[in-house]
């Protein structure tokens, strides 16, 4: 069986990170998406990151009826700040029955070369990259790298995160679900 892992904080999870999932599942270039809710990316400012667990919740919430996707807390039990070629590490050693493939955006992609170990990566992983608006892929990167042209929405939890400051809709941008968590759980107000 091979396992998408889609890496991200998930900060809130949004229908973009869902359109890309269920994308990549109906292109049959996985036949699982796990979205691996990471505690702390190294590249990126944590102060503004809900709570791990809450944030695992939310995606939890968003994909409850969806049996071909999962959520996956591998990353909170591991090392922090979470580098993906320990998770990689980790989950082949603990799941040797998988083959796993990792789900990035061209955004994401264009910084592989910031990223610990990211030869390593390259050399044992494939990448299956989504192009993003004004991010060009490289292609002298070597490696098992699949470009694919997913449907895109420019949603930005940044966004989404000043539109509940601002106590305005959400709707449409994120399930309603996770939407009537975040104002249960009162996520993301300050």
């Amino acid at each position: 069986m091979t396992i998408g892992l889609y890496f991200g904080s998930f900060n809130p999870i949004h229908h973009a990170h869902l359109i890309i999932a269920n994308h990549i599942l109906n292109e049959n270039l996985v036949d699982k998406v796990w979205f691996v809710v990471s505690p702390h990316n190294p590249l990126k400012e944590s102060s503004s990151l809900l709570e791990e667990n809450h944030r695992l919740h939310l995606v939890q919430t968003a994909i409850e009826d969806d049996s071909r996707i999962k959520a996956s807390d591998i990353e909170f039990t591991l090392p922090r700040p979470s580098y993906t070629a320990v998770t990689l590490t980790h989950l082949t050693e603990r799941y040797p029955q998988y083959q796993f493939r990792v789900i990035m955006g061209g955004d994401s992609f264009q910084n592989i070369r910031k990223w610990r170990n990211y030869e390593f990566i390259l050399q044992h992983y494939s990448l299956i990259v989504y192009n993003r608006p004004g991010f060009e892929i490289d292609k002298s990167i070597p490696g098992n790298i699949t470009v694919l042209n997913a449907p895109l929405l420019e949603l930005s939890a940044t966004a989404i995160r000043k539109l509940i400051r601002e106590k305005k809709s959400l709707r449409y941008l994120l399930p309603e679900n996770v939407i009537a968590e975040i104002e249960k759980g009162g996520y993301y107000r300050k």
